[in-house]
């Protein structure tokens, strides 16, 4: 759906680019005193060429955009379940993350040496999953951490980043751990 509407504003952007013709420069009346100087005027000149591609082309983004906005409700409650703020993570690093009150469902991630444009992405783990599609960031949030990932590079970017509810589940999960699936017997599994 998204591409499809993408493809569509970049098609009308560019017949918008070709439909357009410079005008004619409107003449200022010349004028009627005989004895004072003449002052040049400067003549307005048409869009160029580069100047009417860059707007086709902010408009083509900008419906972009629009069309990236739609999430779905599912998408939204995830939303409302993603934690925010300053991070700690570990190596001294740190992170924050900071939801789009303009935009339900985005969210902003920066840290030292990157800045990304998140949005929600529903998963089947039950896991919080945050993307940046264009730049290729995945941040992955746990009960008791998070995570940043570049998918391009194939690293991960920030490890061990957590919310102090985040720390006390991560302290909870230490003092009782849930049962080993491999350690426990098929039979007394929970289904």
């Amino acid at each position: 759906m998204k591409t499809t509407v993408a493809a569509a504003l970049m098609l009308m952007a560019s017949t918008a680019l070709l439909a357009q013709t410079p005008a004619a420069p409107a003449k200022a009346p010349a004028p009627k005193s005989t004895t004072a100087k003449k002052v040049k005027q400067p003549k307005a000149s048409p869009p160029s060429d580069r100047e009417t591609l860059k707007s086709a082309t902010n408009q083509v983004a900008a419906g972009i955009r629009a069309a990236e906005v739609a999430l779905t409700p599912a998408e939204l409650e995830i939303a409302s379940r993603v934690q925010t703020g300053q991070m700690p993570c570990e190596l001294g690093a740190s992170v924050k993350l900071e939801a789009d009150s303009k935009m339900p469902g985005y969210f902003d991630l920066t840290g030292k040496g990157f800045k990304y444009r998140l949005h929600v992405v529903e998963t089947s783990t039950g896991a919080i999953r945050l993307e940046d599609k264009h730049e290729g960031a995945v941040w992955l949030q746990l009960a008791n951490k998070s995570m940043l990932m570049d998918q391009k590079a194939g690293k991960r970017l920030a490890d061990e980043c957590t919310t102090p509810t985040q720390v006390a589940v991560a302290e909870e999960l230490k003092k009782n751990p849930p049962p080993s699936l491999i350690d426990t017997p098929v039979g007394a599994r929970k289904p």
